[in-house]
């Protein structure tokens, strides 16, 4: 399965994020695994070459989709990248947070048409948490944010140039 994962943000496909703005949405909530995360998107840019960068902090993972629509709608950037952590616990709580927080995220681009990459872990661990946040020449899905939040606003500002 991860190979797949992987396979979407592929190494060979270039990516250059000069000058572009993105805004980064990170959840407070589990923020030792958000931490990580965020170290992810920053090294991710700074790879991509992304200097024109904003960060916003909201309380958890279900407030990532109005923060990004929020900022969206703004007009000041050309992608967003939200990142939490979402662990199943004993309750409910997991399968309401994690399904909105992502409904909420895709429904936030296609109503802006602004990209925002789904940096969000829904884990059934902390260890699983931790497995997808790690430190540099891991693997760590803040980094595959950046990078596919960069890629999909070139494809973006391509196809309204070519329109």
């Amino acid at each position: 399965m991860a190979e797949n994962v992987r396979a979407a943000t592929r190494a060979d496909v270039e990516v250059d994020g000069t000058g572009l703005r993105i805004a980064v949405v990170a959840s407070r909530f589990n923020d030792h695994v958000t931490l990580r995360l965020l170290e992810g998107v920053r090294r991710g840019f700074a790879e991509l070459g992304v200097t024109d960068t904003s960060e916003y902090w909201v309380p958890g993972a279900f407030e990532l989709p109005f923060a990004a629509k929020t900022i969206a709608r703004s007009g000041s950037v050309d992608g967003i990248v939200c990142v939490g952590s979402v662990i199943r616990g004993e309750t409910t709580h997991y399968e309401e947070v994690a399904g909105q927080c992502a409904a909420g995220i895709q429904r936030a681009q296609l109503d802006t048409g602004v990209p925002i990459a789904f940096g969000v872990l829904t884990t059934e661990d902390l260890d699983q948490a931790l497995a997808r946040s790690e430190g540099a020449g891991g693997h760590n899905v803040g980094e595959e944010g950046a990078r596919v939040v960069v890629e999909m606003a070139r494809l973006v500002a391509r196809v309204n140039r070519d329109a």
